[in-house]
């Protein structure tokens, strides 16, 4: 029979018992914070292996995930705190609440009304629970430890469920090619004065740069995270198969020309490294 979830929690509380596991039972909220964090960005990476008809690695990671939650409950329920079940409870009736087009009489017809329902009960819940409006933001649940293009997805997708977003995506081209023009000054301004300032205004006019392409991916509903991890695993296969040639004709790096590096390049491109 395959293990439950009833079994996984069984398992950890085994794990931290006196008869358990002396590592598991060190593990505090501190300690597990790196490998919870480090197994969010594994299962992160693993859906584009689902995505590519690779499922098994997301289930595995999944699972690692699933396990990091499980220990954190177990580490609460012994401090008193909280356990597992009400971590379940909290989000299955917040689920329920912020659904009453699913389990009460509010309609909503596309997912734009949904997300637009979704801030006003979030509001609601922040004035029930006596926090001032005043002294909060909409932007506030976006952590701001968050990876930064993740982070800037996260804001843009915000404001803009209240309005506060381009209409085309022709405009945020613009605005793209705008960035561009203020980065080309910025440099050149940086090469002349070789200043402090200057490097300053490099460094935001590539964040605005950065910013602005966000917000096309957000347009096409691409997640931005996802994309670049995308190219950066293909950058990763293509300057293997550099290395790996190179290797095979007993040739280092400083013993080729970037043009031939280039041209192994798009070797790998045309045969879909």
């Amino acid at each position: 029979m395959p293990a439950t979830f009833d079994d996984l929690i069984k398992l950890m509380e085994k794990l931290r018992s006196p008869e358990g596991c002396p590592w598991d039972r060190e593990q505090t909220y501190a300690t597990l914070a790196p490998m919870l964090l480090e197994e969010a960005y594994e299962a992160f990476e693993a859906v584009e292996e689902a995505r590519e008809g690779r499922p098994a690695e997301l289930r595995d990671e999944l699972g690692d995930l699933l396990f990091q939650i499980v220990f954190y409950a177990q580490v609460a329920r012994e401090r008193g705190e909280f356990s597992i079940d009400d971590v379940t409870n909290a989000i299955h009736t917040k689920m329920v609440r912020r659904h009453p087009h699913v389990f009460a009489d509010t309609h909503a017809n596309d997912s734009a009304t949904v997300l637009r329902n979704w801030e006003v009960m979030k509001a609601e819940e922040r004035r029930a629970a006596g926090k001032s409006e005043r002294d909060e933001s909409l932007l506030d649940g976006v952590s701001s430890k968050a990876p930064a293009l993740m982070e800037a997805h996260q804001l843009s997708t915000k404001a803009a469920r209240v309005g506060f977003d381009w209409k085309r995506i022709e405009d945020i081209f613009a605005k793209l090619e705008e960035e561009i023009g203020e980065l080309r000054e910025a440099i050149s301004n940086h090469a002349s004065s070789n200043s402090e300032a200057d490097h300053t205004r490099v460094r935001e006019e590539i964040g605005d740069l950065l910013f602005a392409a966000t917000n096309i991916a957000r347009h096409l509903q691409v997640e931005p995270e996802a994309a670049l991890k995308l190219t950066n695993r293909k950058f990763r296969r293509r300057f293997g198969f550099i290395e790996q040639t190179l290797r095979g004709r007993g040739q280092a790096f400083d013993s080729v020309t970037l043009d031939e590096m280039e041209a192994l390049w798009q070797e790998a491109k045309e045969s879909k490294q």
